[in-house]
């Protein structure tokens, strides 16, 4: 039975072996079985497995029928609050962010993780968070670098008014039950959102969803 293998290439990965082994190599990443570890249950997800996840989702949305994406790397939101927005104009070379549906922003905050998306679109900026903490700072600081982007790529000023900004309410998405889930939250509500989906998972989901995203990353594809 093909569930049964997948459960066993699953079981195996989150089992001994070389911590720095490399089980997945794509989109200049390379995840290691000790990233792969950070899957395990009540482990805290590392910005390896996220940025890997993140490419798999914008691969898939490559193909017909599903919304233009990009993501932006973990490492992107800290650099631009650290050196503004000069320190991360070269981040989107050979990118247009205005000719895409949707951009995803992950947001590392110490000890959590929350996601920001930004609906070219409908033109709103929304904030995700598995523990109901608001983000309008953070939605804030994404429009001003669009804005800044937005002039410098395309000499086209935004306007503000148009734009809708805000933090999803916590009756309005799921939430964590428990202080370890947050990457996982984050990975998934990215991966309904860019499906165009309504966000339907509860923290019953985790367990499965973490053994999902194994598979998932060894076989560089969504399932």
């Amino acid at each position: 039975c093909p569930f049964q293998a997948m459960e066993r290439e699953v079981i195996a990965a989150l089992g001994k072996g070389e911590p720095d082994e490399i089980m997945s190599s794509a989109f200049k990443l390379k995840v290691t079985r000790e990233d792969i570890h950070t899957l395990r249950n009540l482990r805290w997800l590392n910005d390896e497995v996220i940025n890997f996840y993140m490419s798999l989702l914008v691969e898939r949305n490559k193909k017909e029928g599903y919304p233009a994406v990009h993501a932006f790397s973990t490492f992107f939101y800290p650099k631009l609050i650290s050196g503004g927005y000069r320190a991360v104009r070269r981040w989107t070379r050979g990118v247009d962010l205005f000719k895409q549906d949707l951009i995803l922003v992950p947001i590392h905050l110490r000890v959590h993780w929350a996601l920001v998306v930004i609906d070219v679109r409908k033109k709103t900026i929304k904030y995700f968070d598995s523990m109901g903490q608001k983000g309008d700072k953070i939605c804030e600081t994404l429009f001003q670098y669009l804005q800044e982007e937005s002039r410098e790529k395309r000499n086209l000023e935004l306007t503000f008014s148009e734009w809708t900004l805000r933090s999803m309410e916590s009756h309005e998405i799921p939430q964590q039950l428990n202080g370890s889930d947050c990457g996982v939250f984050m990975c998934k509500y990215a991966d309904y959102i860019s499906r165009d989906k309504p966000i339907t998972f509860t923290q019953n989901h985790m367990p499965y969803f973490r053994k999902k995203m194994v598979w998932e990353i060894i076989h560089q594809q969504l399932l």
